[in-house]
């Protein structure tokens, strides 16, 4: 069976399991905590960081995204990118700005300090990165509303990467119910046909030990 090594509230490792089925591929999640650097998976990512997908036949593909590359490459019978290449770039942007913008922005400063360093042990959480995290978060929210108005779905006129990428985030944050949905309409309609699709309901059945989700995290009318 392929294998998908993730942390259930990290977006790279969300953004796989969703393209993963959206493109119908079986495979069994292993959870991993990857501060705990087992020896066995550094010997599959000696960065230690997930995910990482072994496939049937032992290979390996290990990182965010070279895995999002790799399945996007290896599976195009359901395409998670358009063909044309003005289009390609723009998906591109888009997934990189939630990846990597909002990551830093946003998730670094309220999914890091208040529910990873709890899980891993690593002190206790910076106020002034939370009051950041707080405050960066209503800008990608005017942002998802800004694209969702002109465009049927982020990056274009189909659902793709860059809607994963932004889900993933956000579906992160609201693990947390650190997202302000009454200030977004527009924002939080985009994500309800998101949190509707057959793909997504994995994540919105996690639940770690200790550290539950809010009441409406899995509900699709919040």
């Amino acid at each position: 069976m392929r294998t998908l090594y993730h942390h259930p509230i990290h977006a790279l490792s969300r953004t796989a399991r969703v393209m993963l089925a959206e493109k119908a591929l079986p495979f069994e999640p292993v959870v991993e905590r990857p501060w705990e650097r087992r020896t066995d998976f550094l010997k599959l990512n000696p960065a230690a960081e997930v995910p990482v997908l072994v496939e049937e036949d032992g290979t390996v593909v290990a990182g965010g995204l070279a895995v999002i590359e790799y399945l996007e490459e290896a599976y195009p019978d359901t395409p998670l990118l358009p063909r044309e290449i003005a289009a390609r770039a723009e998906v591109r942007r888009v997934a990189d700005w939630f990846l990597h913008k909002f990551e830093r922005e946003v998730a670094e400063n309220l999914v890091g300090e208040k529910l990873i360093k709890r899980l891993s042990g690593q002190g206790h959480p910076f106020a002034p990165a939370i009051r950041a995290g707080l405050a960066n978060v209503t800008y990608h929210l005017d942002y998802i509303a800004f694209l969702s108005e002109r465009r049927p779905w982020l990056a274009g006129p189909a659902f793709t990467l860059a809607d994963i990428a932004a889900a993933a985030q956000l579906s992160c944050l609201d693990y947390i119910d650190n997202v302000p949905w009454d200030r977004s309409p527009e924002a939080k309609d985009w994500y309800a046909r998101i949190k509707s699709r057959p793909s997504f309901r994995a994540l919105l059945a996690d639940n770690i030990t200790g550290c539950p989700p809010p009441k409406h995290y899995a509900d699709l009318d919040f």
